[in-house]
């Protein structure tokens, strides 16, 4: 993976957060930087762990499945971005307060990084990147959501739901994208 993938790859996965961000924006009354940060941060880190796990689970039987790896990539990636696009598209509006609390914030760190789980299984540990680009690859993961998420509290303080069903549905572009790159680069070339 290039770094433009991996930059890439980066904000189609923090997109959600970016949403949920926002919302978090939308419900307080008045913006606080500490706010933003600490939002960064559980996404962030989150984020960045997710991948990781992945990554350390799927190296485990990559040898299992290398002859289909490509496929599991895309399936995955397409299907998190299908998902996303879906999401866009809802009427429905994410219940986010401004708690800042552990037990506010870890629900929503975890379920806007489940995808990122997947990603370190497929592509991360099922193509062969080596263990320095996948450091990198969880870095610039962990700190595009961080500066994305709290640039959303902003966002969403200031400007309301206008940019969340675009963040979602480019993302979702984005992933899907990805995932057929991979599989397109491993049948043709």
């Amino acid at each position: 993976m290039t770094f433009t993938e991996i930059l890439l790859l980066a904000v189609g996965l923090s997109a959600d957060a970016f949403s949920v961000a926002v919302c978090k924006g939308l419900s307080t009354k008045k913006f606080s930087p500490k706010m933003s940060v600490i939002v960064g941060l559980w996404f962030g880190f989150f984020q960045a762990l997710m991948p990781a796990i992945g990554y350390f689970l799927g190296s485990a039987f990559v040898r299992y499945i290398e002859k289909f790896d490509h496929w599991i990539a895309f399936v995955l990636l397409a299907m998190i971005g299908v998902n996303m696009i879906r999401e866009s598209f809802s009427k429905d509006e994410d219940d986010a307060d401004s708690s800042l609390s552990f037990s506010s914030m870890l629900p929503l760190a975890v379920a806007t990084s489940i995808d990122a789980l997947a990603v370190g299984v497929a592509p991360l540990a099922t193509l062969g990147i080596g263990l320095n680009k996948v450091l990198l690859c969880i870095a610039l993961i962990g700190v595009t959501t961080f500066l994305l998420s709290a640039v959303g509290v902003k966002i969403g303080n200031k400007f309301g739901s206008k940019y969340k069903s675009k963040a979602e549905f480019i993302g979702g572009l984005v992933l899907i994208a990805l995932g057929a790159k991979i599989l397109i680069e491993h049948l043709f070339f």
